[in-house]
């Protein structure tokens, strides 16, 4: 797999470079100080993963994914930053980006979220996770969906996987599973991708 790193800072990079290169299946194959160099970097290298930062001089994180998703380049966006506000997290992903890891990550769990993001997944920090869960009050005249209910659904819609969800609830896979089911039958559909479009529609995001 093969991996663009996106920071301002050389240190950071060198220190991603070790960590990735040091995994057989994975490889550095670019390198961009400035979101500005995003799109240049990844039509050379064509990888399959970009770990973007957010804070960068010229152009940031959040406007240099919306650029690569505009303009076609099918690499997977994985945030890597030292902010979790609620805004930057929402804004990265409408801009296109399919994970969100934090900078003070385990190096393993980066690798692993390198390798979901290659495979199709949306590997976000449970911490992240934790700050895109809507609040838990009903009165909106739709379905009665129980506050966990409503969790699960809100992660299903950012395209986590029961595994995913549960380390971020902190429940158990088969719960998840439980509260999925409940979910669909309040709701009316009949899988993930209903579900997610439902809570869109719904503004449970």
């Amino acid at each position: 797999m093969r991996v663009v790193l996106v920071d301002d800072h050389r240190l950071v990079r060198a220190g991603l470079r070790a960590v990735i290169d040091a995994e057989a299946d994975l490889e550095v194959v670019g390198e961009a100080a400035d979101g500005s160099e995003v799109e240049a970097v990844v039509a050379r290298t064509a990888p399959d993963v970009v770990l973007m930062d957010l804070s960068m001089p010229v152009v940031d994180g959040i406007e240099a994914t919306r650029s690569l998703r505009s303009t076609g380049h099918r690499a997977a966006v994985v945030v890597l930053t030292s902010f979790a506000e609620s805004n930057r997290v929402a804004a990265a992903l409408e801009a296109g980006a399919v994970g969100y890891l934090l900078k003070d990550s385990e190096p393993r769990d980066v690798v692993v979220a390198v390798r979901a993001a290659a495979a199709g997944h949306a590997p976000i920090d449970p911490r992240v996770a934790r700050v895109l869960l809507p609040s838990t009050g009903g009165g909106d005249g739709g379905p009665a969906l129980s506050p966990r209910e409503r969790q699960v659904l809100a992660l299903v819609a950012t395209g986590m996987a029961n595994k995913q969800i549960g380390r971020a609830l902190g429940i158990t896979e088969r719960t998840v599973k439980v509260h999925l089911g409940n979910v669909f039958r309040h709701i009316g559909v009949g899988d993930r991708t209903s579900a997610a479009l439902w809570a869109r529609d719904h503004g449970i995001t």
